[in-house]
């Protein structure tokens, strides 16, 4: 289950210290059969908040709970006036240096799976394989009646057309995809319904309270089995949904490695963290290992 997030997570414990060496996640590469695991924090290069890193949007921004958002109209009408304004950043959102290092990586045999917390679909835009979305994708809706899952492309047509004139300034885009709105700037949203059945549409995210489904963490569970070890990117890992994996890598005797700026609730468990930017130091070990990483737009010759 995704819990609501705390406002400020601060470490209770000696943790061992970070490092600017990411010489350590080039040896785990260079042996094979790396599993990533990755969060809000390698998508902050492509323009998308992070809740807790620098510039964290979690002291002004709390997310929508499951049991909110089919609890009230209010709340879903609130949610989805700043998810359709907040869609359009993450519609124009590009894959930075980190998403584009690890496809590299995987194009050559270097890791075993991807699985990210994130919902902004970067990992399969720069061309990653079988990427793992614990927490599903805000490209989808998915019908709370019939179960009909559909494009949030469509979705963002039909509000479009429902809401002509809609254009409020934001405060400022979160991770989850939400705008920074007041709640007169959604009063007078207008709320589709399913198209099929006339029920409640979700974005198909698991929310904060909301369970990942079992057969998608164990499915998770398997690839970390599988794996040599697990390379973390980008994630506090303040949430047990993620941290449990760290937790079964540990416990199984497998190296974990991370690479944030910050400390993480997993520190504990890894041989090392690297406290650097992700696109940095994912281009540096890239650099190391003599894999190609392709050139993001507006590049010399792309």
């Amino acid at each position: 289950m995704r819990m609501r997030p705390t406002l400020n997570w601060t470490p209770t414990e000696d943790l061992p210290p970070g490092t600017t060496d990411p010489g350590p996640v080039a040896d785990a590469l260079r042996t094979g059969g790396v599993l990533v695991l990755s969060g809000a924090g390698i998508s902050t290069e492509s323009g998308i908040p992070d809740y807790r890193g620098e510039g964290g949007s979690l002291s002004r921004h709390t997310p929508m709970t499951y049991q909110d958002f089919t609890g009230s109209a209010r709340a879903r009408r609130r949610y989805w006036a700043r998810s359709h304004l907040g869609w359009r950043t993450f519609g124009r959102a590009l894959p930075n240096a980190g998403h584009r290092a690890v496809a590299a990586f995987g194009r050559h045999g270097l890791l075993s799976g991807v699985i990210t917390q994130n919902v902004d679909g970067l990992h399969q835009a720069a061309g990653s394989a079988d990427v793992v979305e614990l927490h599903g994708s805000l490209a989808r809706v998915v019908c709370l009646s019939c179960g009909a899952v559909s494009p949030r492309r469509e979705l963002a047509r039909r509000l479009e057309e429902a809401n002509a004139g809609f254009e409020p300034v934001a405060a400022g885009i979160n991770p989850d995809g939400d705008a920074d709105l007041t709640d007169e700037q959604v009063a007078d949203f207008c709320v589709v319904p399913c198209a099929l059945c006339g029920g409640v549409l979700k974005p198909d995210v698991v929310f904060f309270g909301e369970t990942v489904p079992p057969q998608r963490v164990e499915h998770c569970r398997r690839l970390v089995r599988e794996a040599t070890s697990l390379l973390v990117l980008g994630s506090s890992l303040t949430v047990m949904s993620g941290l449990r994996f760290v937790r079964q890598a540990a416990e199984e005797g497998k190296p974990v490695l991370i690479v944030n700026r910050d400390p993480t609730r997993g520190d504990r468990h890894a041989l090392v963290r690297v406290a650097l930017p992700l696109g940095r130091a994912l281009t540096t070990v890239a650099d190391r290992l003599g894999v190609p990483v392709d050139a993001g737009p507006g590049a010399a010759g792309g």
